[in-house]
């Protein structure tokens, strides 16, 4: 009876955290096993009782007070900087910027919306069209689970045990891979749709983008800087970071009033709960996993099946891809981390920083892609672009997203080697 309650809440639209806590709690009273009742909220308590989870909210924190400090369209100016004369240089400023950003913010939903606001309308005034521009912004919000800091990662991090620095730094190598495919993707359809040339900026404009850019910059110099040199932990980078954006955006830039601090705050501690509470329930859940043994039911299925690991990430890349369609990728992470990451490292040798990189970029593709798509629906509304026109200017995107997994799951070395 318990997966039916689980299958029945899932697609009946009922919030993971509550399909998560009510079929364990619906497993434990029809087990009958009493030490599970009485274990119920210690278990959900251990669940949140780490100190990298309090990373979550100081980043989410930074990425709103950057929203609401002006330091987005001084990123976005610093970009065209670089890339604002060549041929489609709009869609590679949005994607430079997107890399700022996710560097920055590490949520890809966040991103895409702040994003969306920004770039699809002025794509848009200069010639691009709507659905192109759209995907482009859409697409570039895949970096943030990949470029830390991440969102995913420190998820990962606490629920696998690994250190959350290194799993920043593992992200680095994918990230900038990502970022060159995406690079690449518009410079193909660039030519063959005959994008209109940008123009250069002249010296002084160029001087002047990139002096009120460099206050923006120290954010994320803050964030990877600390984390790579060992001055900070990624939990104390984000308090200096949510610290720095907020004096940037009150001092420096002037579009940040303490006054609105309380409603920043506000908004935070919601987003945040809400995935802190969906952490705590799926401790309980996975907690009802291991005691029915599932990972090695499922370890013995697969292994039958290929003793190849890279096979096996093939699988599991096909699996993840199918679970993100269905549900959030924070929700899914916690769902089938517990699962799969003990028979990737037990049965197939797997290092689970690699095979953390992978789950997260699969996971965050279910963002753009039906019947879920928050992030698509999130650009949709953002741009007023119909989620059918950005699929149309997104698959070839996805296509160098899932180029990039095979050789993420072939090369382990991608991910490794800056540990």
């Amino acid at each position: 009876m318990t997966p039916i309650v689980f299958v029945i809440g899932l697609f009946t639209a009922v919030p993971i955290a509550l399909v998560l806590a009510i079929t364990a709690i619906w497993y434990i009273f029809e087990s009958g096993n009493t030490v599970l009742v009485e274990s119920l909220a210690q278990q959900m308590f251990s669940g949140i009782e780490s100190y990298g989870l309090l990373a979550i909210p100081l980043f989410m924190l930074t990425g709103e007070l950057m929203n609401e400090g002006g330091m987005t369209t001084r990123l976005i100016n610093a970009a065209r900087v670089f890339v604002g004369g060549v041929r489609g240089g709009l869609a590679y400023i949005n994607l430079l910027a997107n890399m700022f950003m996710a560097a920055i913010i590490g949520s890809a939903v966040s991103q895409i919306a702040v994003m969306s606001r920004a770039m699809v309308p002025v794509m848009e005034k200069e010639g691009y069209n709507r659905g192109f521009a759209a995907a482009t912004t859409a697409a570039g919000g895949l970096l943030a689970p990949v470029i830390p800091p991440s969102m995913m990662f420190v998820i990962y991090g606490v629920m696998a045990r690994l250190p959350i620095a290194d799993m920043f730094i593992a992200g680095i190598v994918p990230g900038v891979l990502l970022a060159f495919s995406f690079a690449l993707v518009i410079m193909v359809i660039g030519f063959v749709h005959n994008f209109p040339k940008g123009a250069w900026m002249d010296l002084r404009g160029a001087l002047r983008a990139l002096r009120d850019c460099l206050p923006a910059a120290l954010i994320p110099v803050a964030i990877i800087g600390g984390i790579i040199m060992g001055i900070a932990t990624p939990t104390e980078s984000a308090a200096i970071a949510s610290l720095i954006a907020f004096l940037i955006g009150w001092l420096v830039y002037k579009e940040l009033k303490p006054v609105e601090l309380f409603s920043l705050f506000r908004r935070t501690a919601i987003n945040s709960a809400m995935v802190i509470f969906m952490i705590a329930t799926a401790n309980v859940f996975g907690w009802v996993v291991v005691y029915e043994a599932i990972p090695q039911k499922l370890a013995a299925l697969i292994t039958s099946v290929t003793q190849d690991p890279f096979l096996f990430l093939l699988i599991v890349n096909l699996l993840l891809l199918m679970v993100g369609m269905l549900i959030d990728g924070i929700a899914a992470m916690i769902l089938v981390t517990p699962i799969l990451l003990p028979i990737a490292m037990t049965h197939y040798g797997i290092d689970p920083f690699q095979f953390g990189v992978i789950i997260s970029l699969n996971l965050v593709l279910g963002l753009l892609t039906p019947p879920v798509g928050v992030g698509l629906y999130v650009a949709s509304s953002m741009s007023g672009v119909k989620p059918g026109e950005i699929m149309k200017g997104l698959w070839p995107f996805l296509l160098a997203v899932m180029t990039i997994l095979i050789l993420l799951s072939y090369f382990p070395s991608l991910t490794t080697a800056l540990i």
